[in-house]
């Protein structure tokens, strides 16, 4: 009897010893989603009353917007302890972006007994110290802005009145001001007020964190402070931007509204004048480097598959004319030098949306952009281009197709990388970085197709002697060309000049876009704008 009884005192004495209260499961149970920033699974754990005034939308946007407010980046609570009073006292260590690791206690109380115990919610429970009643705000304050140098260091845009350095990179370097309601959401949690001003485009835009160095402030929870910092200045940042290229960028536009830019193959932006990021025109035929490519990689034609010499195609019943009204045809090579529609058009639509579309994308079109204040190329989800008009229509750079000179020059870089697009860069301290596209034969044999575009073709403006240029011009229609007689109105320049190309090709060392807006023709207006910045380029 006395060894029983002993036994059941030890066997009780363990199970007093290991019985948790419920409080304390629940709580660490709302620790560890805290931990997680599952919010929905801490909702689960409050008082039924309290959902009844609470909405999880409402409860999970109290813990984000104090996380914004103090730049948190992460929770990580510590061990739990029992309750007192029906109260578990939490420790909470909240990471910050500007103040550090500040640590705390979150005091949870509970409603209800057992298993119907809750954690009894209050919004003053979404931030270590912060008393019921009161709101977590802040204060801050930003350092001084940095400088942005060109690639050999010279300044470009520098001082508390950016100064720009020379007038061509006036619309390269940005301008700063109020963030807008996206940016503003985004720089919030960086501890950013709304009111900060920073760079709203342009290389501003682009490198505004590094520029801007890291806010500093103060913390206030309610009347009394939680932490204190300073500012730090932001860093002078080196650009790939090469004055030179930048003048010459300019001077290739000649005052005219449109764009051009020069990037290396590895994807350094070298220069960017006018809106040649900023604003999306058709590319019109400059489109079909990404057809062709989706064309070889279909087996759709070989370089020396013949068509027939015609001045127009047609699809779905309506006519689609070449330039001009001109005959061509020939080899694939031939046709694609001389840019016949007739051609590519019906080319386009044998392959189909699904393949031109996809195609397309990972050339960089319906991707965002990697340098932040560039527009974003796009043209229709394949479900969504239509019949086989609207196809060839896309696969000539025309319909619904919207680009960008800097996206165009992206073409011809992952052509001239053999089939790698690069990711595009302004710091010089970044890496480069590349995704494959098509295979390097598709992409060498695309390459030599744009070089009988400059040899013999419409391109002939863009060649440089003791050079060799490959590229591909680019007319995009904006409108109806043809008058009411029924003839061509070559008064009347309804179309975008287009021109990409890179060079030299053996080992490509610049790649170019240039789009002039409603002046002309791109072999007449493009290839010379570009062969002026190609060379430019190459003798910096």
């Amino acid at each position: 009897m006395l060894v029983l009884a002993a036994i059941a005192l030890l066997v009780g004495v363990i199970v007093g010893a290991s019985h948790v209260p419920a409080e304390r499961k629940i709580a660490q149970q709302f620790a560890q989603d805290w931990d997680r920033g599952d919010y929905g699974s801490m909702y689960d754990l409050i008082a039924a009353d309290v959902k009844r005034r609470v909405t999880p939308l409402q409860f999970a946007s109290a813990y984000r917007a104090a996380a914004a407010t103090a730049t948190g980046t992460g929770v990580r609570t510590g061990k739990v302890p029992d309750p007192e009073g029906g109260v578990v006292r939490l420790p909470v260590a909240v990471r910050t972006r500007i103040w550090g690791t500040l640590p705390g206690v979150v005091s949870l109380p509970f409603s209800g007994d057992g298993d119907d115990a809750r954690v009894d919610w209050r919004p003053n429970l979404v931030f270590p110290g912060l008393d019921p009643g009161r709101h977590l705000t802040r204060n801050t304050a930003l350092g001084q802005r940095g400088d942005i140098l060109a690639r050999n260091g010279q300044p470009l845009v520098s001082g508390a009145g950016r100064a720009v350095a020379f007038p061509a990179a006036q619309s390269l370097a940005g301008e700063m001001g109020k963030p807008g309601p996206v940016q503003r959401h985004a720089l919030r949690p960086l501890g950013y007020p709304p009111d900060a001003r920073v760079g709203t485009s342009g290389l501003e835009l682009a490198l505004n964190r590094q520029l801007a160095g890291q806010p500093g402030g103060v913390l206030r929870a309610g009347g009394h402070t939680i932490a204190k910092s300073t500012p730090k200045a932001g860093e002078n940042v080196r650009s790939t931007i090469d004055p030179s290229a930048q003048k010459a960028a300019a001077a290739a536009l000649g005052g005219r509204l449109g764009g051009a830019t020069a990037i290396t193959p590895d994807g350094e932006i070298l220069a960017m004048a006018g809106i040649a990021g900023s604003d999306l025109q058709p590319p019109g035929s400059t489109f079909k480097m990404i057809t062709l490519t989706a064309v070889l990689e279909a087996n759709a034609a070989k370089p020396s598959t013949v068509f027939p010499y015609q001045t127009a195609t047609h699809l779905e019943g309506v006519r689609l004319e070449n330039a001009n009204g001109e005959s061509c045809g020939g080899t694939l090579v031939q046709s694609f030098a001389n840019s016949c529609n007739s051609v590519f058009a019906p080319l386009g639509a044998k392959i189909g949306a699904q393949k031109l579309v996809s195609t397309a994308e990972r050339f960089g079109f319906n991707q965002p952009p990697d340098v932040p204040g560039i527009a974003e190329s796009t043209l229709p989800q394949a479900n969504k281009v239509g019949d086989d008009l609207a196809v060839g229509s896309t696969a000539i750079g025309q319909g619904d197709v919207q680009a960008s000179a800097v996206e165009m020059a992206v073409v011809a870089a992952t052509i001239a990388n053999r089939g790698r697009r690069p990711r595009l860069r302004v710091d010089l301290d970044s890496r480069p970085s590349y995704t494959r596209v098509t295979s390097p034969r598709v992409a060498r044999t695309v390459g030599k197709m744009m070089v009988a575009v400059v040899r013999s073709g419409t391109g002939t403006a863009a060649a440089i002697p003791g050079v060799t240029v490959a590229g591909k011009t680019g007319t995009a229609e904006l409108g109806n060309t043809v008058d009411q007689s029924g003839n061509k109105n070559a008064d009347a320049p309804d179309t975008d000049a287009w021109f990409a190309a890179f060079a030299p090709v053996r080992k490509p060392r610049v790649a170019v876009g240039v789009l002039l807006v409603q002046a002309g023709a791109g072999a007449d207006v493009g290839a010379p704008a570009a062969h002026d910045l190609l060379t430019s380029t190459l003798q910096s």
